[in-house]
């Protein structure tokens, strides 16, 4: 008897590759970083220039006093000059495989490291960079109103902190549900523009104030022990100054690319402007503000400077307009991370209802952290250290070395192992120095003494072992 030759099912299969195709283009025409390709090459520059430049750069005066005149000198250059390095290939390598663009941090790291394990190794990065990011813009931002109103009104009654913060968080209620990474572009071209500017305003006012009588150029601790680990926390502030990595490759995905026209081209060259003008921003207020002030510079430069009140006062709302577009460079991702999981794997409808229920719990979330604790801008050298300096600094070259496989001792190979060397030493010794620094600032705070408690306790001992209270 002849046997049947069995149906053929490839029409059906090839109708279901097909519905799944046109299901995932639907989730990506809806997602912040994919929906919208049309973005110009300078959309680059000032997106670069929002996610580096941060309001907590003032402070890299500071820095330099932790640091010394040479090695702060020779760490400010040499995190530009690594950072810019780093930065160009994650730009190489948004398209190194044709047809397919890895428009997100993890999707790149999946390739270099697998599937399982690239997630593993970015997304936990990834979240404490930008959840941390997102808390401390909260912070400065609430802060730097508060100072716009204490210099404008001196008489007036004190308010507390975390009421302005409160103020400054009621503007991303709003700006939050603008739809996609497109869409906040004129946020931050303002934002771009006003960093510029009062960092400008710092530098030039610091010049006009001349260098103080008695200034001192030697290190603040005189403690051995005190000199190494602010040395270690100023390392952090540096890495968070160059920080911007972990939106690159969001920033790219929404240029368009053809296969005779790429991305990276445009990407670059809006690249190359924005660290210029990351230098004319970071270089002579870092090197100036140090000069005048010397080792007895503020945490902000602006505190240092007093006067003119009106100048001050102007800088300040500079600063509150740059953390405003700052916070929605750094918040897209994490809207897009998060609408990704509900929509991709729990399957929840591409909704506006969606996204403005996910969107309102992130903002309340963090204006709620902020206020709580609104000395979180003290860790700026902490999340510096510890997240930025992996996302930044040897990621990156890491991910060069598993794609690219440059050749064994080559030039490429060499300068790689060095950046990773660099940048694992900076991610263990600044948030030894920026622990330090949080507990002899805040060693009134039984809460935060239990949770760096409970920190330790944990690494060292195992979590069955710790013996802290239940604070934290």
């Amino acid at each position: 008897m002849a046997t049947q030759a069995p149906a053929n099912h490839t029409p059906d299969r090839q109708r279901t590759v097909e519905e799944k195709m046109e299901k995932q283009k639907a989730i990506d025409d809806w997602l912040p970083i994919t929906s919208s390709r049309n973005a110009k090459w300078w959309y680059s520059t000032f997106h670069n220039v929002t996610a580096m430049v941060g309001a907590g750069m003032l402070g890299l005066p500071y820095a330099m006093a932790e640091l010394g005149w040479g090695p702060g000198v020779a760490v400010l250059v040499l995190s530009w000059i690594i950072t810019l390095y780093t930065l160009w290939q994650m730009v190489e390598m948004h398209e190194m495989i044709p047809g397919k663009r890895f428009d997100r941090y993890h999707e790149m790291a999946q390739q270099a490291f697998g599937e399982k394990l690239g997630l593993y190794i970015v997304v936990p990065q990834q979240l404490i960079v930008e959840v941390g990011v997102s808390i401390v813009y909260m912070v400065t931002g609430g802060k730097s109103l508060q100072m716009f109103h204490d210099t404008v009104c001196s008489s007036c009654n004190k308010i507390k902190t975390s009421y302005f913060i409160m103020i400054f968080a009621s503007v991303h209620f709003v700006l939050s549900h603008l739809p996609n990474f497109n869409s906040i572009a004129g946020v931050s071209l303002a934002a771009a523009v006003v960093s510029l500017s009062y960092y400008t305003i710092a530098w030039t006012a610091s010049l006009h104030k001349g260098v103080q009588p008695n200034v001192q150029y030697g290190y603040r601790e005189k403690s051995t022990a005190g000199m190494v680990f602010n040395f270690f926390s100023a390392l952090g502030d540096v890495a968070f100054a160059h920080g911007g990595h972990h939106v690159v490759l969001e920033i790219q995905a929404t240029i368009p690319s053809t296969p005779e026209k790429p991305s990276k081209g445009p990407m670059w060259r809006g690249v190359v402007i924005a660290y210029i003008i990351v230098a004319l921003c970071y270089f002579p207020v870092a090197l100036i503000g140090y000069w005048i002030f010397g080792n007895s510079v503020e945490n902000n430069i602006l505190i240092s400077l007093e006067k003119p009140a009106w100048l001050i006062a102007l800088a300040n709302m500079f600063v509150v307009v740059h953390v405003i577009g700052s916070y929605q460079i750094s918040a897209m991702p994490m809207f897009d991370m998060i609408e990704t999981v509900l929509v991709e794997k729990l399957h929840f409808k591409c909704t506006r209802t969606l996204r403005f229920i996910v969107r309102n719990i992130y903002v309340a979330f963090t204006v709620f952290v902020a206020s709580t604790f609104p000395f979180f801008d003290g860790l700026l050298s902490f999340f510096g250290g510890f997240a930025f300096a992996a996302t930044t600094y040897f990621l990156p070259c890491m991910m060069w070395l598993a794609i690219k496989k440059p050749r064994r001792f080559g030039l490429s190979w060499w300068t790689n192992w060095i950046c990773i060397v660099i940048g694992l030493l900076l991610m263990v010794l600044a948030p030894m120095g920026a622990l330090r620094q949080i507990i002899i600032q805040a060693k009134t705070s039984i809460l935060l003494l239990d949770c760096v408690c409970l920190y330790l306790m944990f690494t060292l001992r195992g979590l069955r072992h710790v013996g802290c209270s239940s604070y934290c």
